[in-house]
């Protein structure tokens, strides 16, 4: 009988034009921990990321993000109608963290210190039929989170 693989999310891979402002954002976005950095790499990520120059590990608890740049970045955004994932989401604890992150985002935003790709705001904290609580933020490179508080039950 085969076996069904039952997979977890290790981290997320962020491509980035700019990893300086990529990595600062993050690491004070998600009040993360840069944990280790490459520049040199296997045959297979050279044959699948052509041009990838620098990889910085960062943690946020349990969450991983990988953030990477390549010599041959363009700079443009996915088409938004195209195959892509199209945002993913990141479950907090407690509905206030919502709004505390919302917070963050945009005090982030204003402050200057970091440059966006999409100069979209945080959509405001929304409340499902099944109570589940969603806010939608793009982090620096215009690729989409959402932050959502889940009440207890299956959802």
């Amino acid at each position: 009988m085969n076996q069904l693989v039952t997979p977890r999310i290790h981290h997320l891979g962020v491509q980035t034009a700019d990893l300086d402002n990529c990595l600062a954002w993050y690491l004070e976005f998600f009040d993360a921990e840069q944990k280790w950095e490459l520049d040199t790499f296997s045959e297979l990520t050279l044959s699948r990321l052509p041009g990838i120059r620098r990889l910085i590990e960062v943690a946020a608890g349990d969450l991983r993000f990988h953030l990477f740049d390549r010599a041959d970045h363009d700079g443009v955004l996915p088409d938004e109608r195209g195959f892509q994932f199209q945002h993913a989401c990141l479950q907090v604890a407690e509905p206030q963290d919502l709004e505390a992150a919302r917070r963050r985002w945009i005090e982030l935003y204003e402050s200057g210190r970091y440059t966006f790709a999409r100069p979209d705001l945080p959509t405001e904290i929304v409340v499902d039929s099944d109570g589940v609580h969603s806010l939608y933020v793009f982090d620096v490179n215009g690729l989409e989170y959402e932050f959502t508080f889940v009440p207890e039950g299956d959802r």
